[in-house]
């Protein structure tokens, strides 16, 4: 038996809740093209996702830490792949179009630059003069026009869903454009990966933390969610080994999980909500998990940003980074010459602050680190 793609979107008619994003309902691609014989839209999309240099280059940003400091920590890459599992559990478990909402988790970071959120500050502060830098905004760019690789076209020619999903992408870390249908809820599916996004990091970046030991287990004992998980489960912080902490993460990443299901099928029931036009009038998002919750969470963010995310080891890699960049970003500037000959002729076209904030976003931190080295080190070859 072969599945065409009609047959597939017969079958997401039939087997998605009224209020799921339908590939044969999409509202379509900028540049008219044919669809795939055997994969929907939005499973075309997220093919053309992964297949893109700026998707492989995530495997060498940083989440937390920086590449260099251990083969077990997360990159960025490893952070989007666990946003898109934990998106298609809550997307499947609500009848909502998994395709999609991996899509989106997939496509969320693409245009995040070397070392993080320190990384994407000083961008943003280095780029003041053509409009600042947002990642939400550089992934926009990456899919729409600085991966090429189709002659028809610039970008990948996303769907408008896809193209929202990104553009509407909104947590603690994530500004979304109000310039996109301001007045309008994205897809569900858009929503989850919102929410995918903060419970992966909540549960990886404690693990890491652990891991590398810039937090211990008496200290998440202390936060009141990891503290009461932590006793249900009969962990003791006295003797709190690997396994220990696989069984912690699992089960915090479990319980966030089934959490976000059911309190957003409350919503949904309490909305009235019957078709995808309800979704986008609602008054407010859907997906969520409980005040409890939430409240719970925030407690433990301001755990993680007080000893980790401002661990004074992780102040000394901000930094550096910001020195490389900025050390970049000038170098460039004052001698444009300096920059590849494609870049030399796009920054004719798009303009030369754009180009090199394009291209430093574009840099892995072992490559931006590599070309410091070879800008400012005497014994390096250039």
């Amino acid at each position: 038996m072969i599945l065409s793609r009609e047959r597939l979107e017969r079958a997401e008619e039939a087997a998605l809740a009224p209020y799921a994003a339908r590939a044969s309902a999409s509202r379509g691609r900028v540049y008219p093209e044919s669809e795939s014989r055997y994969r929907t839209a939005f499973q075309k999309d997220r093919d053309r996702v992964v297949h893109t240099t700026a998707f492989r280059r995530l495997e060498y940003k940083t989440q937390v830490f920086v590449n260099h400091e251990g083969d077990h920590y997360r990159t960025r890459l490893t952070h989007t792949l666990e946003v898109a599992q934990v998106a298609r559990s809550i997307a499947r478990a609500l009848g909502l179009n998994e395709d999609l909402a991996e899509t989106v988790a997939l496509a969320h970071d693409l245009g995040h630059p070397p070392f993080g959120h320190a990384g994407e500050k000083t961008l943003d502060r280095l780029a003041k003069a053509e409009g600042g830098f947002d990642h939400n905004k550089q992934s926009l760019r990456v899919v729409t026009e600085l991966e090429r690789r189709y002659p028809d076209f610039p970008g990948l020619n996303l769907t408008w869903e896809t193209l929202e999903g990104i553009m509407k992408h909104e947590t603690e870390y994530d500004v979304p454009d109000t310039d996109w249908e301001s007045d309008k809820q994205p897809s569900l599916e858009a929503q989850v990966v919102n929410v995918a996004d903060e419970l992966a990091y909540n549960a990886h970046d404690l693990e890491d933390g652990l891991r590398s030991g810039h937090l211990t287990p008496h200290q998440i004992a202390e936060v009141p969610l990891i503290g009461e998980l932590m006793a249900a489960l009969k962990l003791d912080p006295a003797h709190f080994g690997s396994a220990e902490r696989y069984v912690l993460i699992r089960e915090l990443l479990g319980l966030m999980i089934e959490t976000t299901i059911r309190a957003t099928h409350e919503q949904i029931e309490a909305h009235g909500v019957t078709s995808l036009e309800d979704v986008r009038s609602a008054p407010r998002k859907l997906v969520c998990t409980t005040p409890e919750l939430t409240r719970k969470l925030r407690e433990l963010k301001r755990f993680l940003y007080a000893n980790l995310y401002y661990h004074y080891r992780q102040i000394r890699m901000t930094k550096k980074a910001d020195r490389i960049l900025e050390a970049l970003f000038c170098a460039y500037m004052e001698t444009p010459k300096m920059l590849p000959a494609d870049l030399q002729r796009r920054a004719e076209e798009k303009g030369l602050t754009r180009t090199v904030t394009d291209y430093l976003a574009g840099m892995t931190d072992r490559y931006a680190g590599d070309e410091y080295r070879r800008l400012f080190d005497p014994h390096t070859l250039t």
